[in-house]
C-alpha cells in the first residue's frame, strides 16, 4: 500500500443508471482510496459491470458524479466548484481533478489514466505477445511522431519513444515471467497467461487507475495465486490503484484492502474484507435469502 492511502483517489457519488424503467444502478455512492485494491462485489445482475461503464465512459449515467484526482485528492466541494463551471477537468501539478461522467472513454484513458480489462480476454491474438505490449503504448508513440509521418524517417524523438515503449514492454514480460514467449503468438498463451498479459498491457499505459472486470474468471488455484501476487505488486511497486469487479470470494478477501457490495444496483455494504465477510446483509445476498434467514440457510448450506 502506499503511504497516502488514506486519500481519495475516485469518488463515485449519488450515481444512478436506467435504462429505461430498468434501475441498473441506483444512488450510488463510495470511494476508491489511493494505494488500496478496492473490491466491487455482489450476485450476478448487481450492476457491477454497469458501474465500470460509467466509469469508463463505456455508458453515461443517467444521473450522478464521477471524480478521479491525482495527486491531489479531491474533496466534495472542489468537485462541487468544477462541476459549476462546466468543464470536463482542470489539471495541475501533473494531474488533475477529472469528471469522468463527461469525459468520452477515449479522454478518460488518456487524460484521467484510467486503464481496462474486461471479463472476457480481449487481447489482439494475431499479434506476437511482444507487441500486444507495443501497441498499447501508441498514445506517446503518435505524440513522438507529430502525428505525422516522422517515425517512417527515423526522427530523433520517435526513435527514443520507441525504444522506451521497447523498454517497459521487456519489463512486464519480465514481471510476467513470459520473456521466452516473447515473439509467440499472444492467442497461443495458456490461459492464465493470457490473463497476465492483459493486466500488462492495460500496466503499460502508465495508469493511476487499473479496472479489472473479473481477472481470476476460469483461473485454477496455481493460476489464482500467480494473479493475487501481480495485483499485489502493482498496488505497492507500481503506486497503481485498483478497482476490481470478481466472484472469487477467495481473491476478494486475500488482497482487497476495501469491498464494496451491491444488490441489484443498490449498495448494502462498505468496508474492509474482515468486516464484510461477517455482514449478515452480504450473506443473505449471495445466499438468496432474507437477512433473518441467514443463520437458518447457513446451517442448511454448511458455512
Amino acid at each position: 500500500m502506499t503511504d497516502g492511502r488514506a486519500d481519495p483517489l475516485l469518488t463515485v457519488d449519488k450515481l444512478t443508471m436506467r435504462f429505461g424503467g430498468l434501475v441498473a444502478v441506483n444512488d450510488l455512492s463510495f470511494v476508491a482510496r489511493r494505494g488500496d485494491i478496492t473490491a466491487l462485489i455482489g450476485p450476478n445482475g448487481a450492476g457491477k459491470t454497469t458501474v465500470f461503464n460509467c466509469i469508463t465512459g463505456f455508458y453515461k449515467p443517467s444521473c450522478g458524479r464521477i471524480a478521479l484526482a491525482f495527486p491531489v485528492p479531491a474533496t466534495l466541494d472542489r468537485i462541487d466548484a468544477l462541476t459549476g463551471t462546466g468543464e470536463r477537468w482542470a489539471t495541475h501539478d501533473g494531474g488533475g481533478l477529472f469528471l469522468l461522467e463527461r469525459m468520452p472513454d477515449f479522454q478518460i484513458a488518456a487524460k484521467a489514466r484510467i486503464a481496462r480489462t474486461f471479463q472476457n480476454i480481449r487481447l489482439f491474438s494475431g499479434m506476437t505477445v511482444l507487441e500486444n505490449l507495443i501497441v498499447a503504448q501508441h498514445n506517446p508513440l503518435m505524440r513522438a511522431s507529430g502525428f505525422s509521418l516522422l517515425g517512417l524517417f527515423g526522427s530523433g524523438s520517435y526513435v527514443a519513444a520507441e525504444r522506451a515503449a521497447v523498454e517497459r514492454a521487456a519489463h512486464w514480460l519480465e514481471r510476467i515471467d513470459i520473456v521466452d514467449r516473447a515473439d509467440d503468438s499472444a492467442g497461443e498463451l495458456p490461459y492464465g497467461d493470457q490473463r497476465r498479459l492483459e493486466i500488462a498491457r492495460a500496466m503499460c499505459t502508465d495508469p493511476v487507475l487499473l479496472c479489472l472486470d473479473e481477472p481470476a474468471a476460469g483461473l485454477n488455484p496455481r493460476e489464482s495465486a500467480q494473479l493475487n501476487s501481480l495485483l499485489r505488486a502493482i498496488r505497492d511497486e507500481d503506486k497503481t490503484s485498483i478497482l476490481l469487479i470478481e466472484h472469487d470470494m477467495s481473491v476478494v478477501m486475500e488482497i482487497s484492502d476495501h469491498v464494496v457490495v451491491l444488490e441489484y444496483g443498490t449498495k448494502i455494504a462498505d468496508g474492509p474484507p474482515a468486516e464484510i465477510r461477517n455482514d449478515p446483509k452480504v450473506i443473505a445476498a449471495y445466499l438468496g435469502v432474507e437477512d433473518e434467514e441467514v443463520q437458518q440457510a447457513e446451517a442448511e448450506v454448511g458455512i
